[in-house]
């Protein structure tokens, strides 16, 4: 029997959870769905990722405002990817901020990565028409950005850790609160999307310059904070065996099916029961048979490149 595409039958609400991190510091997770955040500033407020439209960020925006009611100065995006970018312009903010990398891949294949993921995740795009197009950043960089927070409240840093879950990842790390928000470079208790990975680089020195910063609490792009140093470690950790497995056993196929096989039996025991695996797998294993056989930069995914992966592999 085959598999209903991607997540399009995920139709079911998922619980959300505001969870404040330290004073002036939150985060929304929901069982697996796209996790956003906020950092207050003295007088402004710091958001960070966007969700799938305009109304779904606005239902954010208002559990938000039950904490602050200061403006939006920064809206900071961890990558392109729809998911996270499409619901920008409810936010109102002053400054969009991402890294270089990103402004180009919106520019290169933002539409078709739109067309892709809202046939993929239909659920998380509440009222798509709301949508008003792509989302442009007005403030890009290569390496460090700080914004000054005001106050007594230090800074807020956001920093290219190097190629990972996209060519232009980057995280945002408070060093006063020791908090990281790590966008999808790591998951917690949530499988991976590498579709559009660089997974030698990723699992090696893009993941040890994420540990590099201490972090004691780390928001990671979908899933459960992590709390603590042991935790933080252990998502960490999950996401560098995750690839490593993946990076094993795809790279010891033959075929392309053999591949998906391979890999699929290797890590549904410890991660099949997580958000998104059986969904993502197909995509990840297709991206990075392309990599290890020379495919430097990843293939546009276009919604009917989807539907083709997905019956070679998922049937």
């Amino acid at each position: 029997m085959a598999r209903p595409f991607a997540s399009s039958a995920d139709l079911g609400e998922k619980k959300q959870s505001l969870e404040v991190l330290a004073e002036g510091v939150y985060a929304l997770t929901a069982e697996g769905d796209p996790n956003i955040g906020a950092i207050e500033g003295e007088d402004f407020l710091v958001c960070f990722e966007a969700l799938a439209t305009p109304v779904a960020a606005r239902e954010w925006l208002a559990r938000l405002r039950e904490h602050t009611d200061k403006p939006i100065r920064y809206l900071v995006l961890s990558h392109y990817h729809a998911v996270r970018v499409l619901g920008a312009s409810a936010f109102g903010a002053d400054v969009i901020v991402t890294h270089d990398k990103t402004r180009e891949l919106i520019a290169e294949r933002g539409k078709e990565d739109w067309a892709s993921e809202y046939a993929r995740m239909p659920r998380l795009f509440k009222e798509p028409a709301s949508i008003p197009g792509l989302t442009w950043p007005t403030a890009t960089f290569s390496d460090r950005f700080t914004i000054d927070l005001g106050g007594d409240r230090g800074d807020l840093v956001l920093a290219y850790c190097g190629r990972g879950h996209t060519e232009g990842d980057l995280v945002a790390w408070l060093p006063k609160e020791r908090v990281m928000f790590a966008g999808d470079l790591v998951e917690s208790q949530a499988a991976l999307y590498t579709g559009d990975a660089f997974h030698r680089d990723w699992s090696s020195g893009t993941l040890g310059e994420v540990a590099s910063f201490g972090a004691r609490t780390l928001v990671g792009g979908r899933g459960a904070v992590a709390r603590g140093e042991r935790e933080v470690a252990a998502a960490i950790a999950q996401t560098r065996d995750f690839l490593a497995v993946m990076l094993r056993e795809t790279g010891a196929a033959s075929t392309l099916r053999e591949a998906f096989e391979r890999t699929h039996e290797a890590l549904e025991p410890r991660y099949g029961s997580w958000p998104i695996f059986e969904h993502c797998l197909p995509f990840n294993v297709s991206r990075l048979w392309d990599e290890l056989h020379g495919v430097e930069r990843p293939r546009v995914w276009t919604a009917e490149r989807d539907r083709e992966v997905w019956d070679q592999l998922q049937s």
